[in-house]
């Protein structure tokens, strides 16, 4: 298997793992917030932190070096307008999901604080749930984008 064959394969496979593990965080938190159920609640953002600092973040680190040794070794230029909304598109997403992982955090924080006290959640997390949805949609679009872009490469 040649080097461009296999850094393409890793390339792919991440960013499939990348929007695959987006997608279906948002799915499973989004059913875990409107269950209403604190214990739901908890566990499950339990569980999403920690797939965003195992598996997004690495694979969030690996799409750039994985992109640009696929750049270098296919010939291509950062001239080629594709790799430049690709470039700006992935920031974006990295821009929109830094603060998502803060907000997850957050709410779990909460989530485990009012199962132990026995309450419902407070209303300061329905307002960061807000915020959650709302910088998700950009980064998923932004995602949704860069697959085309990747596989047209429009010049």
């Amino acid at each position: 298997m040649s080097a461009y064959l296999l850094l393409k394969t890793l390339h792919i496979l991440s960013s499939t793992i990348l929007f695959g593990l987006g997608a279906g965080s948002a799915y499973y938190a989004l059913r875990a917030w409107r269950s209403g159920k604190v214990e739901v609640i908890a566990v499950t953002f339990k569980h999403l932190v920690f797939a965003d600092w195992a598996f997004t973040a690495t694979t969030a680190v690996l799409q750039p070096l994985s992109g640009v040794g696929l750049m270098h070794l296919a010939g291509w230029s950062m001239q080629q307008s594709w790799l430049q909304w690709t470039v700006g598109l992935y920031c974006l997403a990295g821009i929109c999901w830094l603060p998502v992982v803060w907000l997850q955090i957050r709410v779990h924080k909460m989530a485990e604080q009012a199962l132990r006290d026995g309450t419902a959640m407070p209303l300061k997390a329905t307002t960061y749930m807000r915020w959650w949805f709302g910088l998700g949609w950009p980064a998923f679009l932004a995602f949704v984008a860069i697959f085309y872009l990747m596989v047209a490469k429009p010049m």
